[in-house]
């Protein structure tokens, strides 16, 4: 078996890896985690998402890594950077951030062949009383979600954890974009739901590799994606935010991959 592929798949297709193949996703995911510590203070009013993305990519070269996304089905950058009411895949550029604006800064590197995957909220000026509430809930649903993760549970559980605790506050969870499998590629199976049956879906097992990565808006869940074929928007405008970690199943739970070394994954943080 080669390196790449060692460890069985499930009969869904979902790859169980080997007790070793944990500490290649630690460094990935802490490098990635490091990077969205570093560029924290360079979020700010009359910032672009251009230039916080050419940072991003010379922490990631600097570092030795390379970057997921730079050639990903044609893509050209290091992040995607979502604002405001774009979901997710925001595409950097010269948009200049205003005060109050939030954003998904979304980064995924390459370490020795393993894939970090992780995205955080910042906030450039004030952060409004609506938008630190949406932020919260969306925080804590990743939060919800994670804690669902067990041997025996199933992904089920995780998107009903999810949901759940995001309706409940009278907001809406996306259903067309999902999390995923991870490990020596950088999708592969299973979607991860945020919302869905408890006890349903496939069972988690002890070595599945995956991201959790719920999108939550203040209105209604209903997406559209632009013309430029990658940025996702809410249809109703309303303002949309996300949070995502890299996690491993063990024996006990979940193991997070893409902890924050400063403790800057909250953008009230630190």
């Amino acid at each position: 078996m080669s390196e790449k592929h060692r460890g069985r798949l499930t009969r869904e297709g979902i790859r169980i890896h080997e007790a070793a193949d944990f500490a290649g996703m630690h460094r990935a995911g802490a490098l990635a985690a490091a990077i969205l510590d570093e560029i924290a203070d360079h979020v700010f009013v009359g910032q672009t998402t251009g230039v916080i993305d050419r940072l991003i990519e010379k922490k990631v070269t600097a570092a030795g890594a390379r970057s997921a996304t730079i050639g990903y089905k044609g893509y050209q950058h290091a992040s995607c950077i979502s604002v405001n009411h774009v979901v997710c895949h925001g595409i950097p550029g010269d948009k200049v951030l205003k005060d109050g604006d939030i954003l998904n800064v979304d980064v995924t590197v390459i370490v020795d062949g393993w894939f970090g995957d992780t995205s955080r909220m910042y906030v450039a000026g004030r952060l409004s009383r609506k938008a630190e509430r949406l932020i919260q809930v969306t925080h804590d649903a990743l939060m919800k979600g994670i804690e669902a993760v067990r041997p025996g549970n199933t992904f089920g559980d995780i998107g009903h954890a999810i949901q759940a605790y995001v309706e409940a506050h009278r907001m809406s969870v996306v259903r067309d974009f999902c999390g995923h499998g991870l490990g020596r590629v950088f999708h592969a199976p299973p979607n991860v739901l945020h919302y869905g049956r408890a006890g349903t879906g496939p069972v988690l097992e002890e070595g599945m590799f995956f991201t959790i990565e719920p999108m939550v808006n203040l209105g209604r869940p209903e997406t559209k994606v632009l013309p430029d074929d990658w940025t996702a928007v809410t249809r109703d405008r309303s303002l949309s935010a996300q949070f995502e970690h890299s996690i491993g199943v063990t024996a006990a739970g979940a193991e997070v991959f893409t902890l924050s070394p400063a403790g800057r994954f909250h953008p009230t943080w630190g």
